[in-house]
């Protein structure tokens, strides 16, 4: 601990901790429920909040929409009757609306259940019939994937559908969000008691090696993930010589889809303080550099795809995006070259910023930013002040400094288990409250975290471990390396050898590509096969490469 972040965490400071009976680090101030969290914003009036290809949503009307929201799904006369703890499924674009509707889900004391936006009609149903919703929020594109579901089960729930034009919205409990009654901004949130042990969220993982599974975490959990988020942004304006809170807030571009834990930590930090959100309805680089300049968007934050395509963009138009001070990355692995490329193009102007969470940590727990980034490229930084980490073995004993073990976590904002999954919760959440990430990672002396890779993703050959991480990021040296996936395939006597899938420009071919890698990796970690194409990799909705489908479509057609 330096003493910037003592300031911080110091008894009394915003973010002072202290352990609870259950052995746990909490933030002892704050915000006990997301509720009390929303409420607040209503001070920031006429501030712009959403901003939008199509106008703009400010803080006033967001909250006087979410608060009639939030009384229509109470009221059992003229709404939809439901009650606290039930569960509110919303699966859009990122339009406002989702943001009305999953704090109007808070305000009434509902959970609220964001689903993966590109999922096909088969996955909205599989997590329908899991979670067992009270009411549906969808936009129109959402509304046909899930019309089927709702014509299968015998009492469907209340399904509002926005931005529906285009499409049949009928059917019994069919609204649309378009022609409910103008929001009155007097008459305020419903009269409902939320208490910090309650469910807030029920968040699906992302599915890359399997079914999804819920994730649930209570009110007391998202707010201790609010805390760390603005303890990340206080510390990094502290390191720059500025005073956390004062001068105008930041004007964000957040790329992240909403329904992904990167994207609550940009709209937390933003709320707390009343800052902008510019969002784009899909991801174009040219598109995000016009809007940086036509709006003086301060701070990007999306994977790191799109930044490298942020960046790539804008030098191509020579264009130095003169109001942006920050970019930060998750969701996904950051190559080195990033903030490699950043700070070549930018200087210090710019500040690098890069964290570490998971769907089960309610996003960022660790992060590093600035000068420390920039030394040290391959950390993700130290954990914020009411997380611990554990480097353990699998029996659970911590390994010795510096060696390679599972990254454990422990701390408030991470969820209490697997909706009604108890296997899977006890599989995942040790009964002391450590969470098994199923990441690989180092405790550098300092205090930072490394993560070598996913332990289903090391690829052991002949013995030898090889972290698909660390093969990336040397291909990621080459200049024209866009894209870079590596994984093991079957070897009848190593076992498994290392195969590479990378993107790129002109006519790299696979010969230069492992030459150029062996350059600076041991021979044996060297790919053995390398695919180049100029396609872009298979990805998910938060950006992760879909690893498990270039498996099996190993070996590529000729």
């Amino acid at each position: 601990m330096d003493s910037l972040d003592a300031l911080l965490t110091a008894p009394g400071a915003p973010f002072s901790v202290e352990r609870g009976a259950d052995g746990r680090l909490a933030y002892a101030e704050g915000p006990r429920t997301l509720r009390e969290f929303a409420e607040t914003t209503w001070a920031y009036g006429d501030t712009p909040f959403l901003i939008t290809e199509d106008g703009r949503t400010t803080y006033a009307e967001f909250f006087a929409a979410a608060s009639a929201l939030a009384r229509r799904f109470l009221d059992p006369d003229e709404g939809y009757g439901l009650r606290p703890g039930d569960r509110a499924v919303i699966a859009m674009r990122n339009h406002p609306e989702w943001q009305t509707a999953f704090w109007a889900a808070q305000l009434a004391g509902l959970v609220a259940v964001p689903l993966n936006a590109w999922w096909t009609a088969d996955e909205c149903a599989y997590a329908l019939d899991d979670c067992r919703p009270g009411v549906l929020i969808v936009d129109g594109e959402r509304y046909e994937r899930v019309r089927s579901w709702l014509g299968t089960v015998p009492d469907p729930p209340w399904t509002l559908v926005c931005h529906g034009e285009g499409h049949a919205v009928d059917g019994p409990r069919v609204e649309r969000y378009e022609e409910l009654p103008a929001a009155d901004p007097l008459l305020g949130p419903p009269d409902v008691d939320v208490l910090p042990e309650q469910d807030a969220t029920l968040l699906y993982t992302s599915g890359t090696t399997g079914r999804p599974k819920g994730a649930v975490a209570t009110h007391h959990a998202q707010t201790g993930a609010i805390a760390n988020a603005l303890y990340f942004s206080a510390l990094s304006a502290l390191r720059r010589g500025l005073v956390p809170g004062q001068g105008p807030a930041q004007i964000g571009m957040l790329t992240f889809p909403f329904f992904h834990v990167a994207a609550f930590t940009g709209f937390f930090r933003a709320m707390a303080v009343g800052g902008t959100l510019v969002l784009l309805r899909k991801w174009d680089p040219d598109v995000a550099v016009r809007l940086v300049r036509e709006h003086g968007v301060t701070a990007f934050g999306g994977v790191p795809t799109t930044a490298l395509q942020l960046l790539e963009r804008a030098a191509e138009l020579d264009d130095d995006l003169p109001t942006l001070t920050s970019v930060s990355t998750g969701g996904a692995p950051a190559p080195p070259q990033l903030v490699q490329r950043l700070t070549a193009r930018y200087g210090e102007r710019v500040e690098p910023a890069n964290a570490y969470g998971l769907t089960e940590t309610l996003g960022a727990v660790t992060s590093t930013f600035g000068e420390q980034y920039r030394k040290g490229p391959d950390s993700v930084g130290r954990p914020a002040p009411a997380v611990e980490v554990r480097i353990a073995e699998p029996a659970g004993e911590a390994v010795p400094g510096g060696e390679v073990g599972e990254l454990w976590l422990r701390g408030q904002s991470m969820v209490r288990g697997y909706w009604e999954d108890p296997e899977a919760s006890a599989a995942a959440i040790t009964a002391d409250g450590w969470f098994r990430t199923g990441d690989l990672a180092v405790l550098l002396d300092d205090g930072r975290v490394r993560v070598v890779d996913r332990i289903k993703d090391m690829v052991i050959r002949g013995g030898e471990n090889v972290y698909c991480a660390e093969v990336e990021a040397a291909l990621y040296e080459h200049p024209d390396v866009l894209e870079a996936a590596v994984f093991g395939v079957p070897h009848p006597v190593l076992g498994e050898e290392v195969a590479a899938v990378v993107r790129v420009r002109g006519g790299l071919d696979p010969s230069a590509l492992r030459e150029f890698a062996g350059r600076g990796l041991a021979a044996f970690k060297v790919p053995a096969h390398v695919v180049v194409q100029k396609e872009e990799l298979p990805r998910n909705a938060t950006g992760k490469v879909l690893k498990r489908a270039l498996r099996e479509s190993w070996p590529p057609s000729p």
